[in-house]
């Protein structure tokens, strides 16, 4: 009788360990598929900056030539200063009362 005991407290033991190991191995792969999708959204990122940084440095290279900086003005939109105003301002201080 106590071996039928012991081997039905074995399967129930093995049963609740088992169970547990299947419940964090779930637990486990969804955290490591999360894991993978915020890597991936990363490199993703990362790959953006560095064509955006690629634009810039061929955009810098053309701008710190002097011959061709109208040419750059010119694309930008900027718009030529026709008249230029001054403000006068009264004694020493900027604020006065």
């Amino acid at each position: 009788m106590t071996k039928v005991l012991n081997i039905n407290l074995v399967f129930i033991l093995t049963l609740i360990l088992g169970l547990f190991i299947l419940i964090h191995y779930i637990f486990q792969v969804g955290a490591l598929s999360k894991d993978v999708y915020i890597l991936e959204d990363c490199e993703r990122k990362l790959s953006t900056l560095f064509e955006n940084k690629n634009y810039l440095d061929i955009n810098f290279s053309k701008v710190n030539s002097l011959s061709n900086i109208e040419d750059y003005l010119a694309e930008s939109n900027f718009v030529k200063a026709t008249q230029v105003k001054y403000i006068q301002i009264l004694g020493s201080s900027v604020v006065s009362k």
